[in-house]
């Protein structure tokens, strides 16, 4: 499934397929000024295939590796659409790590990409911000000319409390405070679309991790379980913590912190 919205100058690509709908879930790319910002899942292979179909499309940018964000990255390979990415995201794309059933169920296995099309030095205006916390490689795309941003899955949410098993909620602190520095005017997220008042919704998820990692420090540095710390400071699990087998879930935000702390 495809539903595309239009926000001036950006259109919104949002994807969906079968399993995702069960899970609740859906992913957006965007295009702006001929530039694919993220490619969308496997699973809506298709469904992108057919957009890009009918538009001008001179390159792409991926903020991260995950198959939700740079799923179809050999299908834009191999129309010869130039790609931007972290080093580490390439390294990631050309020999892909094996993934839990729930994430092919919902997103589908990506292809390995083989031959990446060199970019020209100057084809966009737009630029990757480095913003590691959500994953190693993970970059904000920003336009200066309209102060445009384009948040990955830096965001996600004022109170998004589940995390993965790799994230850093102490790095990710930093880098949605790199974000606000940029003083956006536009924000979109992959997740939830457009972001009304980006400076005060960075704000918010900033003051809420700033405090719950505060609040989990302060059980730990009391001898509290991290079965404690989970009910007591972020309200128990969410089903996903089962269906992913602990992959992705709020128990990894006491663990992270935990591990900052030892």
């Amino acid at each position: 499934m495809i539903e595309i919205q239009r926000f001036g100058d950006v259109e919104r690509i949002r994807l969906a397929s079968w399993g995702s709908r069960i899970a609740g879930m859906d992913v957006s790319a965007y295009l702006v000024d001929g530039i694919l910002v993220d490619s969308g899942f496997p699973r809506a292979r298709r469904a992108l295939a057919r957009f890009l179909d009918e538009r001008s499309v001179v390159g792409a940018m991926l903020t991260h590796y995950h198959e939700d964000h740079a799923g179809n990255a050999e299908l834009l390979a191999s129309r010869g659409i130039p790609l931007l990415m972290h080093e580490i995201t390439r390294e990631r794309l050309r020999a892909p790590a094996a993934i839990r059933a729930y994430r092919r169920i919902v997103w589908g296995t990506p292809h390995a990409v083989t031959s990446l099309p060199s970019p020209a030095a100057d084809f966009t205006r737009l630029r990757f911000v480095f913003t590691p916390g959500h994953s190693a490689d993970h970059q904000i795309v920003w336009d200066p000319i309209s102060e445009t941003l384009f948040s990955g899955d830096l965001w996600l949410g004022v109170r998004a409390r589940v995390m993965h098993s790799a994230e850093d909620p102490y790095r990710i602190v930093e880098s949605l405070c790199a974000a606000m520095a940029l003083k956006p005017a536009r924000m979109f997220d992959a997740h939830r679309g457009e972001v009304h008042e980006p400076a005060t919704a960075l704000g918010a998820k900033i003051s809420y991790l700033e405090e719950t990692i505060a609040a989990i420090e302060a059980k730990i540095a009391a001898g509290w379980s991290d079965v404690a710390i989970l009910r007591d400071v972020l309200g128990g699990d969410e089903p996903v913590a089962i269906a992913s087998g602990g992959e992705y879930s709020r128990m990894n935000f006491v663990k992270a912190v935990r591990g900052s702390t030892a």
